[in-house]
């Protein structure tokens, strides 16, 4: 009886917690990006204060998951993210990943699905922030180079949806993160996220709450250089240097975010 009890308080608080997400993205549609707009009329000055808003609107909801026994959450190594411009590549085990990640970085930069460009509810912190939109074609490429030289912390989730299986097998990756790395130079900071329960992952509900409290783990990693992988790529069979590099290293994204998965989930 307690353990039904139990979640259907997690399904109220994690549907409360839904209900403010959704009002506080009206909030910003309708009111916080106009008064940027208006305050500040050069577009990338309106984008880092609307960053900065969403940054801290972020943490206020992480802090209101936890407070409402919704969730809990630990973040290892979190002094790595203490830095400017990082390319940050994530797994997607669950709906509110770009939400703890984004709660963590004050100057954060996603690249986000067009759906949420137009979902009223996420239409106002998108267009306000300036997030990179994943239609954008051969411009996406150059689009997240800039913003992570700019010093943005740029947040990809190479997956491209949320993970299917619970912490197990990815789903595959999508070579664009890598294609990022070695067409701007950048090294990689992977973060591998694990959670207890299944929470909002692939074809979950809100209303599918777990029998016990999820507990979310990121897991910030050494970063990966991508200039090896462009230094050894060699013309071959009719294949391109880019190519044959992209395909290396986003091969042995699969790998180390697998390992990393399973090793997180047996400790």
């Amino acid at each position: 009886m307690w353990d039904r009890l139990f979640r259907l308080l997690r399904i109220a608080s994690t549907g409360f917690c839904f209900a403010v997400f959704g009002l506080g993205g009206l909030v910003i549609l309708c009111g916080v990006f106009p008064l940027l707009r208006l305050f500040y009329p050069d577009r990338q000055e309106s984008q880092r204060h609307a960053r900065k808003i969403i940054h801290h609107g972020f943490r206020f909801f992480v802090w209101l998951m936890v407070v409402c026994g919704t969730i809990s959450y630990e973040v290892r190594h979190v002094e790595k993210l203490n830095r400017s411009a990082l390319l940050i590549i994530a797994n997607h085990p669950s709906l509110i990943d770009v939400v703890l990640l984004i709660a963590l970085l004050r100057q954060p930069n996603c690249v986000v699905k067009a759906s949420l460009r137009d979902n009223v509810f996420t239409r106002g912190p998108v267009l306000s922030a300036g997030f990179v939109v994943n239609t954008d074609g051969p411009q996406l490429v150059e689009d997240c180079i800039a913003s992570v030289r700019s010093g943005d912390h740029l947040v990809i989730f190479p997956e491209g949806t949320r993970s299917v299986e619970h912490n197990g097998k990815l789903n595959p990756l999508k070579r664009g993160a890598a294609h990022i790395a070695l067409r701007g130079g950048l090294a990689i900071t992977p973060v591998i996220i694990t959670v207890s329960e299944p929470m909002l992952g692939k074809g979950q509900g809100w209303y599918h709450a777990p029998k016990k409290r999820p507990h979310f783990v990121l897991s910030v990693e050494d970063d990966i250089a991508s200039a090896p992988y462009a230094a050894s790529g060699e013309t071959a069979a009719g294949d391109t240097m880019p190519t044959l590099a992209t395909r290396a290293l986003s091969d042995d994204l699969n790998t180390f975010f697998t390992r990393g998965i399973q090793q997180q989930c047996s400790n």
